[in-house]
């Protein structure tokens, strides 16, 4: 019997393990030779040598996606763990994705305008987006501001809101 800890720093953990940890407990159950044990930032796997390899390249290919596309599901770890991911399914199946929400929802621009907003986003520091309401500019806007915090391009986001009434309210939010 091997023991092997592995670190795993510079992931958003609670992404690795998933809610309720369910991605750690489908990788578990991947390998039923092996007894993995996670705890903090380290995963220990006790078991023959061979197994305890070949779960530590699973592992830094999974760990290698997640770097890439800052997204883990459970389709990616069934097609990492069941044979790695081609080529062709490499590319995420949303290219257009903004940012990745609670339970794999895919946040992505719906219209042209909101796709327009972020092309500019990506060429300018600050943009003004006005248009009727309901278009979706807050949004987009906030999905941009949560994806920069993902990527941590920024370390935190204010919301504010104008401090003088407009005199009626105006657009979706109160």
């Amino acid at each position: 019997m091997t023991e092997k800890t592995i670190r795993v720093e510079g992931i958003d953990l609670a992404e690795l393990y998933g809610s309720a940890d369910a991605h750690i407990e489908r990788i578990k159950s991947k390998f039923p030779k092996l007894k993995v044990v996670a705890r903090g930032s380290s995963i220990k796997a006790i078991g023959e040598s061979d197994e305890i390899e070949r779960f530590d390249r699973k592992l830094a290919e999974l760990l290698g996606y997640y770097d890439r596309y800052g997204h883990l599901s459970d389709r990616v770890i069934d097609q990492i763990y069941d044979g790695g991911l081609r080529a062709a399914e490499e590319e995420p199946a949303d290219r257009d994705a903004i940012v990745y929400g609670n339970n794999g929802l895919v946040v992505r621009a719906r219209t042209i305008n909101q796709q327009r907003l972020l092309e500019c986003s990506d060429k300018n520091d600050l943009l003004f987006a006005v248009g009727p309401a309901g278009s979706g500019k807050t949004y987009t806007a906030i999905a941009l501001a949560v994806r920069a915090l993902k990527n941590k391009e920024v370390r935190r986001i204010i919301l504010t809101r104008p401090a003088v009434e407009a005199g009626e309210k105006l657009g979706f939010l109160p």
